[in-house]
């Protein structure tokens, strides 16, 4: 039995990041142990709830994974916990296009019989939001909304005309936040500035939120609303189902941490480890060679397009990445990896693994993909299905190579990325718990490269 509450809101840009964030860090200073969670495909928002609790801030994505493993997941996660807060993802109903409710904070909620919290932002109404919370509370029975926060409130008397308002609403008001400055976190093209981009502002930011949430919520009537939930009669999600991809060995995978690849997923270091590999963490910003020993080598997503001058000036590491390509060692590389691994990025050279040049651009590409294994690779076999997800400003000339990585299904029909020797690059970030035997197939194929071709 784990206490859970969902944090949802009508739109975007209501302040689920700052409450969810708030709540986690103000729950864990009580002496709580508090597991944070994230609806959908974001790698940014888990690292301010990992910074709020000292866990690892874990995505429930039921596209990318399944509605199946939703609850093993969470429950995972959430393994030892006192109470787990997920943070929603866009408004409360919304999911992936075109797929009726899949992947929306609403089915998360009702998959893990979680109550939900909704956050207003009460700025611009006053009685209007006893309508709006109507709505939402009333549109999806099986949907349990179990109280309000409001925020943004200007002033007493604003805060006021709220209460009065929602008085008859049938859904309490848990909290109300005053604007508040010192809160905000800075953002930029995909987002939020990821905390190891600023630690020290981003500790301060926390510490913020969690001092707002102390004041502004009835934070024992919260602990009561997430202790109501139900027992979630499921197993919980273990990477060690994947078991070891070979007998004695252990192949050293190298992974690229720091403040350019920030995007990662937990659950991809653990199934890695369980199928046999020693996995070790490396910055392409600072260090001049890879990890001793390294079979193979996992680039996840970030921002080298913000650091592309320092990766370019750490020419020993760029050439280090080359040598293991070219020797056929395997390379898993997502997105920020992709672009790592071209032969330049905005005119400065990258590694040069890849034949094909990147760019930023003005076009935001993103949404989730149906992805199929057009040949053989270092993740997959022919013809193997993944689902992943797309978030990226930049682009890629050419879009694929002789060896596409993947053929697209949705939105439009394409092949797209680069399968070389040992080497898979895509721009589809793709969560390796939906789709275990991926890691499995990379640490068999690093325990086969000793610096040699991979057949």
């Amino acid at each position: 039995m784990v206490a859970r509450l969902v944090i949802a809101a009508p739109s975007s840009g209501a302040g689920k990041t700052t409450v969810a964030t708030g709540l986690m860090a103000a729950f864990a200073g009580r002496g709580l142990a508090v597991s944070p969670h994230k609806v959908g495909p974001d790698y940014i928002d888990p690292g301010y709830h990992a910074l709020a609790t000292g866990r690892p801030g874990r995505n429930l994505d039921a596209y990318m994974c399944g509605t199946g493993l939703v609850a093993p997941l969470f429950l995972h996660g959430s393994r030892g916990c006192d109470l787990a807060v997920v943070e929603g993802v866009m408004g409360l109903y919304d999911g992936a296009a075109d797929q009726g409710e899949l992947a929306s904070t609403a089915q998360v909620a009702k998959l893990l019989k979680a109550p939900v919290v909704l956050v207003v932002d009460a700025s611009s109404q006053s009685r209007s939001v006893a309508a709006l919370v109507h709505g939402f509370a009333s549109w999806d029975p099986e949907v349990r909304i179990g109280g309000v926060i409001l925020n943004k409130v200007a002033t007493d008397r604003h805060e006021h005309l709220l209460r009065e308002a929602l008085g008859e609403s049938g859904v309490p008001v848990l909290g109300v936040l005053r604007r508040a400055p010192a809160v905000a976190t800075p953002s930029r093209h995909l987002g939020l500035v990821p905390v190891a981009e600023r630690q020290a502002a981003a500790v301060e930011a926390v510490a913020a939120q969690a001092e707002q949430v102390l004041a502004g919520c009835d934070m024992e009537a919260l602990l009561a609303l997430a202790r109501s939930a139900p027992e979630l009669r499921a197993e919980a999600w273990s990477p060690e189902a994947v078991g070891p991809a070979v007998a004695g060995a252990r192949p050293r995978i190298a992974m690229a941490g720091g403040a350019a690849f920030t995007f990662s997923y937990a659950e991809h270091t653990e199934l890695l480890t369980a199928a046999g590999a020693e996995v070790v963490t490396f910055d392409p910003l600072r260090d001049e060679a890879l990890p001793e020993g390294t079979s193979g080598l996992v680039i996840g997503g970030g921002f080298p397009e913000v650091y592309g001058g320092e990766l370019s000036a750490n020419e020993p590491l760029r050439k280090a990445v080359a040598d293991l390509a070219a020797s056929g060692g395997p390379v898993a590389a997502e997105c920020a990896g992709l672009l790592y691994l071209a032969r330049s990025l905005d005119g400065a050279p990258m590694c040069g693994v890849l034949d094909a040049d990147a760019r930023m651009s003005e076009r935001l590409t993103l949404g989730y993909r149906d992805a199929v294994a057009v040949g053989d690779s270092v993740l997959a076999p022919a013809g193997a299905r993944m689902r992943g997800h797309e978030f990226h400003r930049t682009v890629i000339e050419p879009g694929a190579g002789e060896r596409p990585a993947w053929g697209l299904r949705q939105p439009e029909r394409r092949v797209e990325g680069f399968v070389r020797g040992g080497v898979h690059a895509s721009y589809v970030h793709t969560h390796w718990a939906g789709a275990p035997e991926a890691a499995a197939r990379f640490v068999e194929r690093c325990a086969g490269a000793d610096g040699g071709p991979v057949a």
